[in-house]
């Protein structure tokens, strides 16, 4: 090309017509010659200085899947490539996305009792929410005293009455989870339905029961597994035929990620519940295709942002391979999948901050393609939720919905070198999970020999000792904590409502009789409601048979050591007026030890502690003086790492000297030819960005007689 045409094809101006019309020119990008993985991990290596590739660019997770430092299209060799609703799925159920149906919003209402719950239920499906959700408490689940903490309390059907009252059924969808058995419940509601002419058919969403992870939350059962699937097989036969749109079986991986699981166990152990319970329908006369029609999954969401969406993509994939193997056709390889924000990565300490953990956590589910999502509440660490809480969790979905315009992109996630490639190890370890668990007899026998638990609690051990080190952080907890914030005030929870029944005439006929093995289950729980039943009645005259006792598995949040920690500090200082007092012995001029000085106040506020600062000493003398004066528990020398040889002997002996009973701690790694000099003055211990921070102050705690 020569240089005139170039000039005229670069001023846009055509050169054989002589027109100053605009034309499109043709660019290309032969200039932008790609790089090859090869070449740029070799440039990587060479700017690193020595340092191990390996060890420096790959990032480990809780998975055991490793994290590449640069992926490329050479990482999309061999996935699959299916469109949105096509192939195995895992780039969501339908062709559309959000734009033709939009994920459902579900606000669960949890007031304890029915007409507060109401209200609520009301106000958000009027401000936002578009599905009918419901949180029940654990009398109502029929579970025991392990079950869920709060929700709202039901005995019988004037109180389904009073929770469902002016809520139009037949347009909102329900989600309710029902615990171990959802005919009771099912029953129930069916009978409200009923008596407000709601046709069956109408009523949509999930009212749902997962036994098996009932079993492993609370290390029982009300009732023998095996009597449990008939219960369940006969809701399903019940609503196949009444209730098409309505969802009965609902497993959720709430227990296992609460209890600490990393992604793949949390799906992995959820689909396996999946598979038993699968089978055990299949004993009972219903194929795949059914049970796909009725099965619901609910994951929750927590703050690691692209694992979370590879695991809701992962999840639908794996789901439809399993599906496949049982026979099933295209149908029943899709399946609905809720979400949920995390309980377990909020904490009591800086809660506002809970709302951002939130915010990334919805957007991880709605980029991995739910059906539908529940946002808690900042302050569900706390204490139930109010109105402020409840507002701010249901508009983060109005936002992401109405305002950020997330229903457009249709599989925003999809062909991301990262995430694609994310999505196919986090998929092939899943079902890597579920062959193993498979191979030692399933979901029920892994739960009996206890290895499910254990498999899920060395997972939070290592989350444990992660946010001990600060290798994990924790805004506002085990980092940049707000020393002069004011706690929340928990809300008292209104006491639960009997749940017994008084076994009247008139009841306990329609009781009788109420084997689930026979037809009809459910049409003669809703005859029992209709007489005046309680929940409670019907849940105990089905119960037959015993499931043996387990070892549970336990609601744990990643920060509660820390907040353990820092509320011992705070009672401490109410009832003895005293704190553990940090001096800082800070030398030389503020650019010399400001750096230390601000890395040591924020390692110690973590505790609570009392932080004694200056501008820093001109003499050793000066400090020493300075730090006996204070009274300080411990004195930390903050400087630099040239300045340490000359200045920490001197400096720790005078301070000893001074007050034996101050112990003195130096800021940094020292290096290991001047350690045993240090400790031979009288440094007591060392702290830098290596240590255990969680370990280091509840030392000083218990030194200084806090526990």
């Amino acid at each position: 090309m020569s240089s005139v045409q170039k000039g005229h094809e670069e001023s846009g101006h055509c050169a054989a017509c002589g027109s100053g019309e605009t034309v499109l020119v043709e660019v290309g990008f032969e200039e932008f010659a790609p790089t090859s993985y090869q070449a740029w991990k070799e440039a990587a290596a060479s700017s690193l200085k020595g340092a191990p590739f390996d060890k420096s660019m790959y990032t480990p997770t809780y998975e055991e899947i490793r994290l590449e430092p640069l992926y490329t299209i050479e990482h999309l060799k061999g996935l699959d490539k299916s469109c949105p609703g096509a192939g195995n799925l895992l780039r969501g159920s339908r062709a559309s996305g959000y734009l033709a149906e939009p994920w459902e919003i579900a606000q669960p209402c949890d007031a304890a009792f029915p007409a507060d719950a109401n209200a609520q239920l009301r106000d958000d499906l009027e401000k936002g929410a578009t599905t009918a959700a419901v949180r029940l408490d654990s009398a109502t689940l029929a579970s025991t005293a392990q079950g869920e903490g709060g929700g709202v309390s039901l005995s019988d059907l004037g109180d389904v009455e009073k929770l469902f009252e002016s809520v139009a059924l037949d347009r909102h969808g329900l989600h309710v989870y029902a615990g171990a058995s959802v005919a009771p419940l099912l029953g129930f509601v069916a009978a409200y339905a009923k008596k407000r002419g709601i046709p069956f058919a109408k009523l949509k969403g999930c009212v749902g029961a997962d036994p098996l992870w009932a079993w492993v939350k609370d290390g029982t059962l009300p009732c023998g597994a095996d009597r449990l699937f008939d219960e369940m097989a006969e809701a399903m036969r019940w609503a196949e035929k009444n209730a098409p749109q309505l969802r009965t079986v609902l497993i959720r991986g709430e227990v296992a990620h609460n209890g600490g699981a990393s992604a793949v166990q949390e799906v992995g152990w959820a689909m396996a519940a999946a598979v038993e319970t699968a089978r055990a329908m299949q004993k009972r006369g219903l194929d795949i295709a059914m049970f796909s029609r009725r099965l619901r999954f609910e994951f929750p969401l927590s703050s690691n942002f692209f694992m979370e969406i590879a695991k809701i993509r992962a999840a639908r994939a794996v789901w439809a391979r399993i599906a496949e193997a049982f026979g099933g056709g295209e149908d029943a390889k899709e399946v609905s999948v809720f979400g949920r924000t995390s309980f377990f990565t909020k904490t009591v300490y800086d809660p506002y901050v809970n709302m951002l953990r939130n915010t990334t956590e919805a957007f991880s589910a709605i980029l991995g393609g739910v059906d539908g999502l529940t946002v808690g509440c900042f302050d569900e660490a706390v204490r139930s939720s109010g109105e402020f809480s409840r507002r701010t969790a249901r508009n983060t979905q109005v936002l992401l919905r109405e305002e950020f315009d997330l229903l457009r992109p249709v599989d925003p996630a999809g062909g991301s070198w990262y995430l694609e490639s994310l999505t196919d190890s986090l998929a092939r370890k899943v079902w890597e999970l579920l062959r193993k668990a498979e191979g030692e007899g399933g979901f029920s026998a892994c739960a009996k020999a206890g290895t499910l638990q254990a498999s899920v609690a060395e997972v939070l051990e290592q989350r444990f000792k992660k946010l001990a080190s600060r290798a994990d952080r924790a805004l506002g907890t085990n980092m940049y904590a707000n020393i002069q914030e004011r706690p929340l005030k928990s809300v008292p929870v209104a006491p639960m409502k009997g749940h017994g029944g008084d076994n009247e005439t008139r009841t306990r006929k329609v009781l009788e009789g109420l084997e689930p093995d026979k037809p009809g289950l459910v049409e003669r729980i809703i005859k029992a409601a209709e007489a005046g039943a309680t929940l409670s009645e019907v849940r105990s005259s089905l119960n037959v048979g015993e499931q043996g006792k387990i070892t549970s598995i336990g609601v744990h949040r990643w920060t509660e050591r820390y907040e353990e920690m820092r509320g011992r500090t705070e009672r401490f200082k109410v009832e003895k007026g005293d704190n553990v007092k940090v001096f800082l012995a800070n030398m030389g001029p503020i650019p010399q030890h400001k750096a230390r000085a601000d890395f040591i106040t924020g390692f110690m506020e973590v505790g609570g502690f009392e932080i004694l600062k200056n501008d820093g000493f001109p003499t050793m003398d000066a400090c020493a003086e300075a730090a006996a004066a204070s009274g300080a528990d411990i004195a930390v020398i903050c400087s630099t790492d040239d300045s340490y040889p000359e200045l920490v002997p001197p400096l720790a002996k005078a301070i000893k000297a001074k007050r034996p009973s101050t112990r003195v701690f130096l800021a940094g790694a020292p290096k290991e030819e001047f350690r045993q000099s240090y400790l031979d003055a009288g440094v007591d211990e060392f702290i830098s960005v290596r240590s255990d921070c969680l370990g280091t102050l509840l030392s000083l705690q218990k030194a200084k007689g806090m526990f």
